[in-house]
């Protein structure tokens, strides 16, 4: 008998638990009727994310949500840009909301919270426009012996600087192979691009680029432009971004009986960059005319895939790249395309 008792006291006990338990959970629920019990861990004017103990993060649109009820405070952001800590309910349902906090109750809807964070964290408008530099520094080298004796070995790296107002590059890279004891390609280029999103989609820019290519008699080249960009593509895993601008060009030649380039002229550019769930693809193009002459130009491509590896540090780089001068120097070849697999480290 004393046995009997001692479990019904322990089932109540669970069922008490159980109670307080769902009590004391965050709920939201949907015009379709759904109900999920977990906690809010993000609000961001288009989703709500709910933490659950069955299926993880649950983000649900915005849109869709007809009640919402915290337990914790939040710090909550409006449309209109007012800001309150407190917790959020919903009474009557139909999208209503009330904000409530230490200095009293706002009414409003689920559609006009703009953002929320946790007390103590960071404000996701000021997370957004903190500067941080991020670096990549990639390596190949290839080799060759039997019908032919090959060596190569290539550098390149990358620091960028981004937030959500600009971004700030610096780069470089060099290109050695050689070929039977002859040299096949000798390159060396550095450069800095500045992007400022000054009005949404819409950005300035101006960038340098200068090197040398020994093999072209290129015994000094830069390229300097400023101008307009617009990204036709603008989200979390994928830009497309346009860019036109005006440019001047220098290149001067080893040989002297070769008329230097010292003009001005355009600058056209594009870049795509896609970040899947485990890979990501980049493709640049750049073609740079003269005012005076638009068939003397340079034009210069590169795409590649990036694979991850098993330190996410470390990645695997497959790709193309081409420099194409349509005026080179005599007995050289207008094109130049190099396929590459480097191992590249990134970090910040």
């Amino acid at each position: 008998m004393k046995l009997h008792t001692l479990t019904k006291a322990f089932a109540a006990c669970i069922v008490a638990v159980s109670a307080v338990a769902q009590l004391s959970a965050d709920v939201i629920e949907t015009k379709s009727g759904s109900r999920i019990t977990g906690k809010v861990v993000k609000i961001d004017g288009s989703s709500v994310v709910v933490n659950t103990d069955f299926a993880g993060d649950i983000k649900v649109k915005q849109s869709e949500v007809v009640s919402i009820s915290t337990e914790a405070p939040l710090n909550i952001r409006l449309a209109g840009g007012t800001v309150l800590q407190g917790t959020l309910s919903s009474p009557t349902g139909g999208g209503a909301v009330v904000l409530t906090g230490s200095e009293g109750t706002i009414n409003t809807s689920v559609e006009k919270i703009a953002t929320t964070w946790a007390p103590g964290t960071i404000d996701p408008e000021l997370a957004a426009l903190q500067r941080g530099w991020a670096y990549e520094v990639a390596v190949d080298v290839t080799g060759k012996t039997g019908n032919k004796e090959q060596l190569g070995t290539s550098f390149s790296a990358r620091a960028v600087q981004k937030n959500a107002q600009d971004t700030l590059q610096f780069y470089t890279a060099y290109d050695r192979q050689e070929t039977d004891g002859l040299k096949s390609a000798d390159q060396f280029k550095a450069g800095v691009d500045y992007a400022n999103n000054f009005a949404g989609r819409l950005s300035w820019y101006t960038r340098d680029e200068g090197g040398f290519d020994r093999v072209k008699d290129i015994e000094l080249y830069n390229i300097a432009a400023a101008g307009l960009g617009y990204d036709f593509i603008k989200k979390a895993n994928q830009t497309l971004t346009g860019r036109a601008g005006v440019s001047f060009r220098y290149e001067g030649y080893k040989n002297p009986l070769i008329e230097d380039v010292k003009a001005a002229g355009l600058d056209f550019g594009l870049t795509h960059e896609y970040t899947g769930s485990f890979w990501s693809l980049v493709n640049r193009i750049s073609w740079v005319p003269l005012f005076e002459d638009f068939g003397n130009y340079r034009a210069q491509h590169e795409s590649y895939l990036e694979l991850p590896m098993a330190n996410p540090k470390w990645k695997a780089r497959f790709g193309v790249s081409n420099d194409f001068n349509s005026e080179p120097a005599p007995g050289v070849d207008k094109l130049d395309t190099t396929y590459f697999a480097r191992l590249v480290l990134s970090f910040k």
